[in-house]
């Protein structure tokens, strides 16, 4: 039988990933000839031997990829065979990179399985990792993704480690961050002073949360305080050191048995909990299997939950039922990732710090994740995920898009690629700030992308759009909610014309008001405004959203006038005449169509918090009150304009609210009621324009639909009525897939010529 030879690119993320060394085994076992190398596209190899077992190799070699590549294309042809007798590894290929990153990766089987191997010569060694798992994006200063250009620079391989390092049969060939204990990184431990204390790092770590301490622990991308999650005072204590009153605090458990025994966890979310991304993921609590302190999740049937996904944190959590491990930083503060930095900025946080001397190159929060909907919706995109780029169809442009003022993320493209950022924050923070123009910088070395032209948001007063407009290119402004519409669409490659629900709490609107609660008709070439929330009138602008009172007192004196705004037993906070009189007056009472503002206005009226410390957290307690059993639904009036956006009419609906909580319902009712009338209206509206326009694709996107129940149900009745329906997975709902539907915007508006 004569031979064949073939010519093979497979571009994706193939590099840094084991692609190599498995595509030489493979050729190994199928008896092929060769060679096999990194180029600037991807790898590139050449295989020879029997028809047969080419036709193999070329089956086999998407179906058998190592778990963390990503293969998006593979190209073959035909050419003369070269009589080769073996299959090699050639040095890389030189010339301009458009390889792709590879995220950080939780640790693999088997190199779990050498870590608790007392045989094994890296048993418990806390830095333990290869070419399918491993720190890469956080570590990595620079491309061709080599050691040099890594912070494992500083650790000089031993014998051991280089033998393996250079075998192709090695699993950790090419394995960059490669050590042991001889030549690797190695962990130490302080007191809260920064004094390094005598004795066995991880002994000494176990010592202090068992004394009910806060640990500083340096992972990945940045330090987490941990504690033990059972012991209540500590958990308070930490609450009250990070001036974190109410959010949820994210737990690590050591495996889905444990899991098992807090939260209800499907197939889905069990693969999803459990694979190598490990974002933090939002379980339902099982309630009173065990004890778990309240101070955990105030107000939330869900808990943050992540597995261990190094091997530190296997080692540091095995003797413990659940750790807390949260963000070590204050309220509203970027996540500490430098040691100075650590140890100054977390002095009186901490009791003590299990730290490494390997540098954490780029800062990286933890990703979060819940599964909705049929599909996983992420709510934070960031290690694991990032820079694993999204599709861009049709783009041919290089594009900066710089995002949004919160949950902040940019994005570049390169050919029909979306490289998004890790998750940023909230740029108002001076740190945070200085983080993100030196990341743009990073990312555009890092990717060789020289923007053209740079997306923005309207909003004149977000930092983002100020260094949009300082940066001298061509710019485009694109308005927010046109973002999150082309945000879905981008990502699941649509172009025709859909219906786009877009529910947050505010964005700049092209009347100079505060948008919110929009139904949008169009793609990323532009949008019509089909309806719109009643405007609310936020006396004190923003004090308003922090004080969501404000906006209850609004709504009833819209409503139902002065008497009922003034109803005494509503009992108002002190200071709610001023705010009677900013209304009637209209002072420093900025008009917003917000649905978040509807979420906060009903849940101060039904009991929940007049004031709130973190973002969504009076929406999260009123979706946690909802109480299925009851029967009723409010009710939308919808107010129809000649050649203007159709009117969605809260007041009819806070009217029968207000009767039932001083008709003395309980808050569960309203909330449920409130819940089904936001549901009955997103039915109505799509049953409407379908009607007028022709449109079944529905878009679902802002940071509203972060709400589970309206989620699952809109999706569920819209299914039902025969819509296709589309929400963000891939990015954020909230304003961290802003930048990736800015980019989308101005993609076809380059397109289209402006």
């Amino acid at each position: 039988m004569s031979k064949k030879r073939f010519s093979v690119t497979v571009t994706g993320i193939v590099q840094g990933v084991g692609f190599r060394p498995y595509v030489y085994r493979l050729a190994l076992d199928l008896g092929l000839t060769g060679w096999v190398l990194n180029s600037p596209s991807g790898v590139e190899c050449a295989i020879e031997g029997e028809q047969e077992a080419c036709a193999a190799f070329l089956a086999r070699l998407r179906e058998e990829a190592p778990r963390v590549s990503r293969i998006d294309e593979v190209c073959f042809t035909e050419q003369a065979p070269q009589g080769e007798t073996a299959f090699t590894i050639l040095p890389s290929k030189s010339g301009p990179r458009r390889t792709l990153i590879s995220p950080d990766l939780a640790i693999c089987p088997d190199c779990l399985a050498e870590l608790f191997a007392p045989a094994d010569r890296r048993y418990r060694y806390p830095f333990i990792n290869c070419t399918n798992c491993g720190p890469r994006f956080t570590i990595m200063e620079g491309l061709p993704y080599d050691r040099p250009l890594t912070t494992m620079k500083h650790f000089p391989m031993c014998e051991a480690c280089r033998s393996e390092y250079e075998d192709p049969a090695q699993r950790r060939f090419h394995a960059q961050p490669n050590a042991c204990a001889r030549c690797g990184p190695a962990l130490s431990f302080l007191d809260a002073a920064g004094q390094k204390m005598p004795g066995e790092p991880l002994q000494l770590a176990a010592a202090a949360l068992q004394a009910g301490q806060i640990l500083a622990v340096k992972g990945l991308g940045g330090y987490h305080l941990a504690c033990d999650a059972l012991n209540e005072a500590a958990v308070n204590t930490l609450r009250g050191r990070k001036l974190r009153w109410h959010k949820p605090f994210a737990l690590m458990l050591p495996d889905v048995e444990q899991t098992r025994r807090y939260c209800e966890l499907s197939s889905e979310e069990e693969e999803l909990l459990s694979g190598p991304r490990r974002p933090i993921l939002l379980l339902k609590r099982k309630e009173g299997v065990l004890p778990l302190p309240a101070a955990l999740a105030p107000d939330s049937n869900r808990l943050g939950v992540m597995l261990p996904y190094t091997p530190l944190h296997y080692l540091l959590c095995a003797p413990w039922p659940a750790l807390v491990m949260t963000s070590a930083n204050f309220s509203d503060e970027p996540i500490a990732y430098e040691d100075d930095d650590a140890l100054n900025r977390l002095f009186g946080l901490a009791d003590a710090f299990l730290l490494h001397d390997r540098p954490i190159f780029r800062r990286a929060d933890d990703s979060v994740a819940v599964w909705a909907a049929d599909a996983p919706r992420l709510m934070r995109r960031s290690r694991g995920y990032a820079p694993q780029p999204l599709p861009l169809r049709g783009c041919r442009s290089q594009i900066l898009a710089v995002g949004s003022q919160e949950k902040n993320t940019f994005c570049l493209t390169r050919g029909q690629e979306a490289i998004l950022s890790q998750h940023i924050g909230e740029l108002d923070d001076v740190m945070t700030y200085a983080q993100y123009r030196q990341e743009i910088t990073h990312f555009c070395d890092m990717f060789k992308v020289q923007p053209e032209v740079v997306a923005c948001d309207l909003h004149p007063d977000y930092l983002s759009t100020r260094y949009a407009e300082q940066s001298g290119l061509p710019l485009f402004k694109v308005q927010h909610h046109h973002a999150h519409l082309a945000s879905v669409l981008a990502e699941h490659e649509l172009c025709d014309p859909a219906l786009g629900f877009i529910f947050d709490g505010s964005g700049y609107g092209e009347d100079g008001h505060l948008w919110g609660g929009e139904v949008l008709y169009g793609n990323q070439a532009g949008f019509k405004r089909l309806a719109h929330l009643r405007y609310l009138p936020l006396p004190g602008a923003e004090a308003a959203i922090r004080e969501p009172w404000r906006q209850a007192l609004s709504a009833l004196y819209a409503a139902g006038g002065e008497e009922l705004a003034a109803d005494e037993r509503w009992r108002w906070p002190a200071g709610w005449q001023v705010a009677l009189l900013a209304l009637r007056q209209r002072i420093n009472a900025p008009l917003s169509s917000g649905m978040g503002r509807l979420f906060d206005t009903l849940a101060a009226l039904s009991g929940h918090y007049q004031t709130v410390s973190y973002e969504g957290q009076a929406a999260i307690a009123l979706e946690h009150s909802i109480d299925d059993s009851v029967s009723g639904c409010y009710r939308f009036a919808i107010e129809e304009r000649e050649n203007e956006p159709a009117i969605l009419d809260w007041r009819p609906l806070i009217l029968s609210a207000a009767r039932d909580v001083l008709g003395g319902e309980r808050a569960g009712t309203v909330a449920a009621r409130f819940h089904r009338a936001l549901s009955e209206l997103c039915l109505q509206i799509a049953g409407r324009f379908r009607a007028d326009y022709g449109v079944n694709t529905i878009a679902l996107s802002g940071g509203c639909w972060q709400n589970l129940w309206l989620l699952n149900r809109v999706w569920q009745d819209l299914r039902a009525a025969g819509f296709d329906v589309y929400s963000n997975s891939a990015v954020p709902a909230n304003d961290g897939g802003l930048s990736y539907g800015q980019a989308a915007v101005a993609s076809w508006r380059l397109e289209a010529g402006g």
